[in-house]
């Protein structure tokens, strides 16, 4: 069992939480102590700070909590090997410190043995024993025994025998290394090397690079180059390629500045590193899922017959493995079979089967050299993915029909029995080793929690038996702190009775796991007439019922690019083919919308509004867009309408705003800008999943002010809904054309026609709108916030846009 332990330096060990019940001779051999590093930790309001010294009354006793406040401590020293004991004295040169947990470590002196330090988790959530933390002196680490041998005693002074609490029957032995520096500062190594290569390009010393000493570093000092050319290239000479090659480097780790101060130089190589991680990870997902699709027993190797018959009826594993070998005739072609004969040996290494190890070897190999990418991706196959489900909290009450729901939705779930929390005193602790037990039988991909059975996710974080995506229903109080870089989900409610969590807490939460997404539900405003036009959820989170929104977090959570990306692109799914095939066509860029604007007027200009005929592919596809319905029922109805009324409406005339200075000025360099903010939160752009196309409707008047401005058409923090601010300030925009028609946002001309535009939102990574918000949005990463926002996580049909340049007026659109 690995328990959340912080090394100090040399052999020093801090042991968090309810540690005294595991230093018992039988509980805690020396490699099994590791040292997980989590993010920091989130206090929630109301809550005691760690200086207050007990935990937070909203915990409800969980035992692996940070909020521990140690006094002034006693070090007991050990009898050295071979010396007489120490005196109990304090150490004189101790200076505390406290880690991302607020669990303090305090260096022993020179002549006493590693000290041990156990803070005890009492019953009611104190700090067990007295008032100041157990010490434990022993001997060094590789003096200890093993669970059969010898056993260290606890110092006098500390806690009795009494408060350790209840023996564990430990899962497993997970040892890592524990004599590696500080693990609260993994990149403490890379960080001095970073600077030694900051101080060689830095020529004149002023701290700042210039573009000249960079080049020249990179072209003269092959170290240099090793590390910042992209990967690891070597450039050395006087020609004008190498030239070229180390000026453009420049542009890449300088991020456009004309100079590169030592912040911007390390924060380019985290982002750098970020990135590999998770095209590793990535990799590592995909080659998963394709040696999933090969190995039907689950057996854990795959033999040459699953083989043989996985490329006959599988075409995306016959190309990637045999392109154009035609794995369709394989049994009745020698040459094929006799390729994927020798293929098979090769990566099975002379053995009977393939391991996954070697089929992820040859996938790496091959992918590094042709540049191919293993299909299916992540989330594709949900059959193939297994959900390690924590039974309490999810097979009760209301949330039986979530578990339906995600059983009916295909993946293979298990189980797990573990116990529901009974009461204020109730710990994770005395679960933990069955739970580690079936985590290794099953080999999950994604932990699933709600409601009172997400009491388990900070102990299994924090004693490292999960480090994998995690998918968190109902926000549990004893949640605050997420793992770095951990796929994790988080569905609350803004009208959860059980646990009233506010919306700031779960945002600063996400926010500092830096792979986090928040489904969170909220109360929109009022309309005129005192009504709300969406309800947040409560406890039991209906809206994960609808869209098939459960299924999709849980996808999210295995997405190889992060949960946020993947559901992003899942709301392109409610369009239906028709609709999306004709906003691809259109395209979902400036630049591709520019291209088919009018030749230039004989005397240079443009016509402000251009014709698009009938006949051509673009109507078409504009009315595509503007015709069809979502795949399902749309959150919002209106009396009086019907879907019979608006099949009959017709598209009269499309007319292409060709406005050069809101395209040329507003809009493009808006785009580029939301780019680059995407990319340095290490979020690749995506055209179509952070832009769309949507409709607004608004009086003759508005419409021709919108069409005629010359630097920007909308005005979003003068727009709003009909004067209610339903999701905050903004410019409003639907994703359907008849809500902005039965809404009657368009005002009918005297001949009875009415007009609308399309639009493209560079919307970027939008959050949950809320009436309370002013115009600024809420932080994303900081320094960057959201982009925009909508009314719904799951299935958006209004989007907010808060900046004039998001928004492009692209289709007049005249029906009737």
């Amino acid at each position: 069992l690995r328990l959340a332990v912080v090394a100090t330096r040399g052999r020093e060990l801090c042991l968090s939480s309810h540690a005294m019940a595991l230093v018992s001779p039988p509980m805690l051999p020396p490699a099994a102590i590791r040292s997980p590093v989590l993010g920091s930790r989130v206090v929630r309001p109301g809550a005691a700070s760690p200086s207050a010294g007990a935990s937070s009354p909203r915990q409800g006793g969980a035992s692996f909590s940070g909020a521990v406040r140690v006094a002034s401590p006693t070090v007991v020293r050990a009898r050295s090997p071979g010396g007489p004991a120490g005196a109990v004295s304090p150490p004189a040169s101790a200076s505390p410190a406290t880690s991302a947990f607020g669990v303090r470590a305090v260096s022993p002196p020179r002549s006493s043995g590693p000290v041990v330090r156990v803070l005890c988790r009492s019953p009611s959530g104190g700090v067990g024993g007295s008032s100041s933390s157990a010490v434990f002196a022993s001997r060094p680490p590789s003096d200890l025994k093993g669970p059969r041998g010898a056993s260290s005693r606890f110092a006098s002074g500390g806690a009795s025998p009494s408060a350790r609490g209840p023996p564990l029957a430990l899962g497993r032995r997970i040892s890592t290394p524990c004599q590696q520096g500080a693990p609260g500062r993994p990149l403490l190594k890379e960080e001095e090397e970073l600077r030694r290569a900051f101080t060689l390009i830095d020529a004149d010393q002023d701290g700042i690079i210039s573009r000249l000493e960079f080049v020249n570093a990179v072209r003269r000092n092959p170290v240099v180059a090793s590390l910042v050319l992209p990967n690891g290239g070597v450039c050395q000479g006087d020609d004008e390629l190498c030239f070229d090659i180390a000026d453009e480097a420049f542009d890449i780790v300088s991020d456009g500045k004309r100079r590169i101060c030592l912040q911007d130089f390390v924060l380019h190589f985290r982002r750098r590193a970020r990135e590999a991680k998770r095209e590793a990870a990535k990799a590592v997902s995909e080659a998963r899922a394709m040696f999933d699709l090969i190995d039907v027993d689950r057996s854990g190797a795959i033999s040459k017959l699953e083989f043989v018959k996985a490329l006959v009826r599988n075409a995306k594993l016959e190309r990637f493995l045999l392109p154009g070998s035609g794995g369709a005739q394989l049994l009745d072609n020698e040459k094929v079979f006799d390729t994927a004969n020798l293929l098979f040996k090769s990566m099975a290494g002379g053995r009977r089967h393939i391991d996954f190890q070697a089929f992820q070897r040859y996938c790496r190999s091959i992918g590094s050299e042709s540049g191919r990418s293993p299909l299916p991706s992540s989330g594709g196959d949900r059959a193939s993915r297994c959900v390690f489900a924590m039974s309490a909290g999810l097979r009760v009450g209301q949330h039986v029909r979530l578990a339906c729901m995600l059983e009916a939705a295909g993946f293979r779930i298990y189980w797990c029995d573990a116990p529901a929390p009974d009461g204020p005193g109730w710990s994770a602790l005395p679960h933990l080793g069955i739970i580690a037990g079936e985590l290794a039988e099953v080999k999950p991909d994604v932990l699933l929690c709600a409601s009172v059975g997400g009491a388990y996710v900070m102990p299994l974080w924090q004693a490292g038996l999960w480090d994998g995506p995690t998918v968190l229903i109902n926000a549990h109080p004893s949640v605050n702190s997420v793992p770095p870089d951990l796929p994790f989900v988080i569905a609350h409610g803004s009208n959860d009775q059980v646990f009233p969590t506010p919306r700031a807490f779960l945002e600063d939460l996400a926010s500092i796991g830096g792979n986090c997404f928040l489904y969170f539900t909220g109360n929109s405003g009022r309309l005129p007439s005192g009504h709300l036009s969406r309800l947040g959820d409560g406890h039991e989170m209906e809206s994960l019922l609808q869209y098939d929104c459960l299924p999709r977090l849980v996808d999210s959570a295995l997405c190889p690019e992060g949960p946020e990306t993947h559901m992003l692109r899942s709301w392109r799914h409610q369009l239906t083919d028709a609709r999306s095939k004709a906003e691809q066509w259109l395209g979902f860029t400036p630049h591709s919308f520019q291209q088919r604007w009018a030749p230039l007027l004989p005397d240079g200009g443009r016509r402000l509004l251009a014709d698009v005929p009938q006949s051509s592919e673009e109507f078409r596809c504009v009315e595509a867009a503007f015709k069809e319905n979502p795949k399902e029922m749309p959150a919002y109805t209106f009396a009086n309408t019907s879907q019979e009324q608006w099949d009959a409406r017709r598209v009269l005339r499309v007319q292409r705003v060709e406005n050069v200075f809101q395209a040329d000025n507003n809009a493009r360099p808006y785009f580029t800008a939301l780019q680059q903010s995407l990319e340095q939160q290490g979020v690749a752009f995506e055209p179509g999943t952070h832009t769309c196309w949507a409709f607004h409707g608004a009086a003759p008047a508005a419409l021709e002010s919108i069409l005629t401005n010359p630097v920007a058409g909308f005005q979003p923090l003068a727009s709003g809904t009909r004067g209610a601010s339903l999701w905050g300030p903004g410019t409003y925009y639907a994703r359907d054309a008849r809500y902005v028609c039965d809404g009657g946002f368009c005002h009918p001309a005297p001949d009875g026609t009415r007009q609308m535009l399309m639009c493209m939102l560079a919307t970027g990574i939008p959050c949950l709108g809320d009436p309370s918000h002013i115009g600024v949005l809420p932080f994303r990463q900081r320094p960057h916030r959201y982009n925009s926002s909508v009314d719904s996580l799951s299935c958006p049909e209004v989007y907010i846009i808060q900046h004039a340049g998001a928004a492009l007026p692209c289709y007049l659109i005249t029906f009737a």
